[in-house]
């Protein structure tokens, strides 16, 4: 696969968890946070599940102990993402919880630093500084007015930087990128599902009223969006993967406002202009500071 190609498989993953974000939203007038992340997760397991036999079937060679460590990382690090994006996404709307949620992009070079010794550009960190001014326009010019849901949904934030820097590493590594998924989809069931039974109440006809919901982010924004983030990280960068991926904040806002009927202030657009500068700075900057000393030593 090329990059471009896979590329747009990211792209395609972004739009489906934008959509993904009416989901998670509208499913809590009936069913717990957590209950929701275990039963989704849960029917993302089953509906993988063929496809990764069929993976391991024409595999070579088993997975090797270090990749399934790997796999399991990955799969606390989505667990815990998307426990704060759901509980921050009861206090907040959808669209801040889109935006706020493509922080991760500015995240992923700092985790990098802090994970694989892997020194971040310098010019991440003007981007970081731009990133938090968004924030603050996206709030309406006023940080008082960023709520604890915001606050959880940046660390959610934090969550996915982590699992897409993983997704990097072992998605190449292991060669084995549908039973990754498989893997991770089963962790976040498992720990969803005894977490819920311990902490909510299960009532089955809440189950029932939230089936499409829970069938939708199971097939689609989990089952398929985040084995086409596994696949598409196979051949291209983390950093390159969570811009492309980062989409999602503006397809959630797109869809928010056509389904829910969501608005935010008029400040708040040039907000996300200032996030979305900042995620195409960390990106694109890089690549044209080379081109610009390219051209000067051809010059001299």
């Amino acid at each position: 696969m090329s990059r471009p190609v896979a590329n747009l498989v990211l792209l395609l993953a972004g739009a489906i968890w934008g959509m993904g974000f009416i989901a998670q939203s509208t499913a809590m007038d009936a069913i717990g946070p957590i209950l929701f992340i275990g039963l989704r997760f849960l029917v993302a397991c089953i509906f993988i599940a063929p496809f990764a036999w069929f993976e391991a079937r024409r595999a070579a060679e088993p997975i090797r102990k270090s990749d399934l460590r790997g796999f399991v990382f990955i799969g606390l690090a989505l667990f815990f993402g998307m426990v704060l994006q759901q509980f921050g996404l009861l206090l907040t709307t959808v669209t801040n919880s889109g935006f706020l949620t493509g922080l991760y992009v500015v995240m992923v070079p700092i985790l990098s630093l802090l994970l694989l010794r892997q020194a971040p550009h310098p010019i991440v960190w003007p981007a970081v500084v731009l990133a938090f001014t968004g924030i603050w326009l996206l709030s309406g010019g006023d940080l008082v007015a960023l709520n604890t849901g915001d606050f959880l949904t940046i660390a959610c934030a934090l969550a996915w930087s982590a699992q897409v820097i993983l997704v990097g590493r072992f998605a190449s590594s292991s060669g084995r990128p549908i039973a990754l998924s498989l893997v991770q989809f089963a962790i976040c069931a498992a720990l969803g599902l005894v977490c819920a039974i311990a902490l909510e109440d299960i009532v089955l006809a809440d189950i029932m009223a939230a089936l499409p919901e829970i069938l939708f982010a199971g097939i689609f924004a989990s089952g398929v969006a985040f084995t086409l983030q596994v696949v598409g990280q196979r051949y291209t960068t983390a950093p390159q993967a969570a811009i492309f991926l980062s989409t999602e904040a503006l397809f959630a806002a797109v869809f928010a406002a056509i389904l829910l009927a969501e608005r935010i202030p008029p400040i708040g657009y040039l907000g996300g202009v200032f996030i979305f500068s900042a995620i195409l700075i960390v990106e694109a900057g890089p690549a044209i500071l080379r081109r610009n000393r390219s051209s000067m030593a051809k010059d001299i």
